[in-house]
């Protein structure tokens, strides 16, 4: 089932508007409502960027990078970024 690339694209602009309240209400380093928006904005990202493929083969100028270890297997979402080419 595919989804439309302008629900997807608001579920992307909520979850970075969620990321920004997290980080202007962050208690500390490692605060967990931070880490669990950081994540919501790369899995809406790459939704956006997988229903943007589906609908019109375009995709955006972002990245999502995951650690080599990720790769074989290993969890490490700490590692885990978002960078502009």
């Amino acid at each position: 089932m595919s989804i439309d690339p302008r629900v997807a694209l608001q579920s992307l602009t909520t979850a970075l508007e969620e990321h920004l309240i997290a980080a202007s209400n962050r208690r500390g380093d490692g605060d967990p409502s931070v880490e669990a928006a950081f994540f919501a904005v790369a899995d809406a990202f790459e939704v956006y960027e997988d229903a943007l493929y589906e609908a019109y083969s375009e995709v955006t100028p972002l990245q999502v990078f995951e650690d080599e270890d990720d790769e074989a297997g290993i969890d490490d979402d700490e590692d885990l970024e978002i960078v502009q080419d």
